[in-house]
């Protein structure tokens, strides 16, 4: 069983920086693919970025590519999702997701339903 804590969500004006913060209980969080994800209100969940439980991999949405960047530090058991150059429709709840699945193809991290825990979710409101 893994416990996921977002943090870091906010209100920022178009063109300003965000970093979302995940902090994870248990023991083997090296073990679990990392993915954060959104939902912004009457659209379906997306996925936004995933790093490997390694690391050495990292994914990201199209939309997203080039102004977010995704980290985790196993030793502190945390995954950071580093966003700039914020946009309205950026505006979103953001939740941070585990994944213990073998898979950690782009196919498989960016499918939701590959993930097992969530975390309750982090508001991220960019005005313009």
């Amino acid at each position: 069983q893994v416990q996921l804590v977002e943090s870091g969500g906010g209100l920022v004006q178009d063109g300003g920086s965000l970093r979302l913060s995940c902090a994870a209980s248990g023991r083997t969080f090296s073990a679990y693919h990392m993915g954060w994800f959104r939902q912004a209100p009457g659209k379906e969940r997306e996925f936004v970025a995933a790093i490997s439980a390694s690391g050495r991999s990292t994914y990201y949405e199209p939309s997203v590519r080039g102004r977010f960047a995704i980290s985790r530090d196993n030793a502190k058991n945390t995954v950071l999702l580093q966003m700039n150059t914020l946009k309205p429709e950026d505006t979103a709840v953001y939740y941070c997701a585990a994944n213990v699945d073998t898979c950690s193809d782009y196919g498989c991290m960016v499918n939701a339903r590959r993930y097992d825990f969530w975390g309750q979710g982090t508001q991220v409101t960019v005005s313009s």
